[in-house]
């Protein structure tokens, strides 16, 4: 995940296991829209509220390559994207798909991206 979701999720007290079961659940094809060029809309639970009332992240995701968490945003907040974040949020899925293990090694290391683990 980026530092600016990391920020988000911690704030709105989303564990890391919820985190991972999107993950898991976009893997497996269960996911809200297909936004193009790999990035996905998907509901995630915030606790003490069910999926449908609680946040919606956007995500990088690339089969058999690499998901990383962009954005998150709770449903109260806006219904969706507009349409100058949808092209922002595409332009920077290009890019982060595009980095190298490499490349992505070293964000790690910066603490640009945060690793997601179960």
């Amino acid at each position: 995940m980026t530092k600016h979701f990391s920020k988000w999720a911690a704030k709105q007290k989303i564990p890391r296991h919820e985190l991972f079961l999107a993950l898991t659940e976009i893997m497996a094809g269960n996911f809200e829209a297909n936004l193009g060029r790999n990035l996905y809309k998907k509901r995630i639970h915030f606790k003490g509220q069910g999926k449908s009332g609680s946040g919606r992240t956007i995500i990088c995701y690339k089969k058999d390559d690499r998901a990383i968490f962009v954005h998150g945003f709770a449903k109260n907040e806006k219904s969706n994207l507009s349409k100058k974040e949808l092209i922002a949020f595409k332009e920077l899925s290009k890019i982060l798909l595009r980095l190298s293990p490499e490349e992505i090694e070293i964000a790690i290391k910066n603490k640009d991206l945060i690793e997601v683990k179960s």
